[in-house]
């Protein structure tokens, strides 16, 4: 009598790709349809016109310095303490006076403080020191700055109007995953999706209507789907109602 052949284990389902903020996030088919893109923007651009960073800042330098400060950190944390420090220091020249003792009580409430600081400093040392006072609007030049990565250099560029760049934190990971318009498992790869799926009429103001829509109805957790104003343009709507992970 022969042995029983050993049965082959299941094969195991798919991973997701790497959640940033522990939401479910499903994988689609991808690319999406053009033209259902290109009602998603078309809806987001008529409820936000003209969307912009929540963060502070009065000046390019301000913003780098923002932007630098919210990494891992929220942007009203980030603005609480800003309103204090930009009355202090709002260029390359006051900060460096202020130093890197001086700037920590300002910023203390903020994760990451103390490597904050000294990337500040650092990069307002080489402002000075390099540029002239003034914040370097290219992006080699700014990635170059410490503290400054990609994902830091596409926010000012984009927000100071420069580069149409798309910046993806842990709100456009999610929607754009949910929305099919990414399946993507790392950021990088993701913000190369985007830019081969959104309408290039769209781009310049593509990031921050993301960011919003991520940060106020597409939510990690619960999000807004019964309000959602492209709630039937979203392929994941039907899944997160039925796992009851959708709020109204």
């Amino acid at each position: 009598m022969k042995p029983a052949k050993a049965r082959k284990p299941a094969a195991k389902p798919a991973k997701r790709p790497a959640v940033m903020t522990g939401a479910a996030i499903p994988v689609l088919r991808w690319p999406p349809d053009e033209d259902r893109v290109e009602a998603i923007f078309k809806r987001l651009s008529g409820v936000m016109p003209e969307p912009k960073t929540e963060l502070d800042f009065s000046n390019p330098f301000t913003l780098v310095v923002a932007v630098a400060l919210s990494a891992q950190a929220t942007d009203v944390s980030v603005n609480k303490a800003t309103e204090r420090l930009f009355k202090v220091a709002d260029t390359p020249e006051k900060m460096l006076a202020l130093g890197e003792e001086g700037l920590i009580p300002y910023i203390a409430s903020i994760g990451l403080y103390r490597g904050k600081a000294r990337n500040v400093i650092a990069l307002s040392r080489i402002v000075l020191d390099q540029h002239g006072g003034e914040v370097p609007l290219n992006r080699a030049d700014l990635q170059a700055l410490p503290g400054v990565g990609r994902k830091t250099a596409s926010v000012v560029l984009n927000e100071l109007g420069i580069e149409a760049a798309i910046a993806v934190d842990t709100h456009v990971f999610r929607v754009s995953h949910r929305l099919g318009l990414a399946n993507a498992g790392t950021p990088d790869k993701v913000e190369a999706q985007l830019f081969k799926v959104v309408p290039e009429d769209w781009l310049p103001k593509a990031h921050r209507w993301l960011i919003l829509h991520g940060r106020y109805t597409c939510t990690a957790r619960k999000p807004k789907c019964l309000s959602c104003i492209i709630a039937d343009l979203c392929p994941s709507r039907a899944g997160l109602m039925a796992l009851g992970e959708a709020a109204g």
